[in-house]
């Protein structure tokens, strides 16, 4: 019944921890298609040396950092191993603790933009806007992400509590031989191959009694 459980638990991890994987691979495929964008504008517009877009940087490392989450999540459900279980449980309690401080940045701070350099793209006033007018939907993808994060925690918690897989489920599925120590085992009695013995041991005594007396 544990495996059943613990199979059980590593098959919602992974599935649960995809989500991550796929909206990292978003974020990566969003910031290939933005710096192909500013490539392609900074080559026909002969524009001199500019900083480097930081914004599109940013999001292509969180969507890597995404997607090696993801991978560490998927190890750690195969194997349900203690420290890779500790370890993916880190990575997503510091991937919270950035969002909600960016989230508390953002909405007690009026004058958040000035604590970023200037976005030359124009990639992060676009994100604004699209959030502004879609605030809604935005939010409930925020509060989803944020909510699937945290049961992959809580996954990550159980399947600790569970272990990993054991050699065996029982003692009776192996041999005494093979498990000296356990407690309950019934070591068979030995035993040896011999010719039939003919007659009882009292009657070999009286004929050589007898043999005696007539000598």
């Amino acid at each position: 019944m544990g495996s059943v459980v613990r199979s059980c638990m590593q098959s919602v991890l992974k599935l649960v921890n995809s989500v991550i994987g796929m909206v990292g691979i978003s974020m990566v495929l969003y910031s290939v298609w933005m710096l192909r964008v500013w490539t392609r504008h900074m080559s026909d517009f002969d524009h001199p040396a500019q900083p480097a877009p930081w914004f599109i940087y940013t999001f292509l490392c969180l969507g890597v950092t995404l997607c090696v989450i993801t991978c560490s999540g998927h190890i750690a459900a195969e194997t349900a191993n203690g420290c890779c279980l500790y370890l993916y449980m880190l990575f997503i309690f510091l991937l919270l603790i950035l969002e909600a401080a960016v989230t508390v940045d953002v909405f007690l701070n009026h004058e958040w933009e000035e604590d970023f350099p200037e976005d030359l793209t124009g990639n992060l006033s676009l994100l604004k806007e699209f959030v502004r007018s879609n605030f809604e939907m935005c939010k409930w993808i925020g509060l989803s992400i944020v909510s699937i994060q945290g049961l992959c925690i809580l996954l990550a918690m159980v399947l600790k509590v569970l272990g990993p897989h054991q050699n065996y489920d029982s003692d009776d599925e192996f041999s005494t031989d093979r498990v000296p120590l356990l407690k309950n085992a019934m070591v068979p009695p030995p035993y040896a191959v011999a010719d039939p013995a003919y007659g009882s041991k009292s009657d070999g005594w009286s004929i050589r009694i007898n043999e005696k007396c007539l000598w």
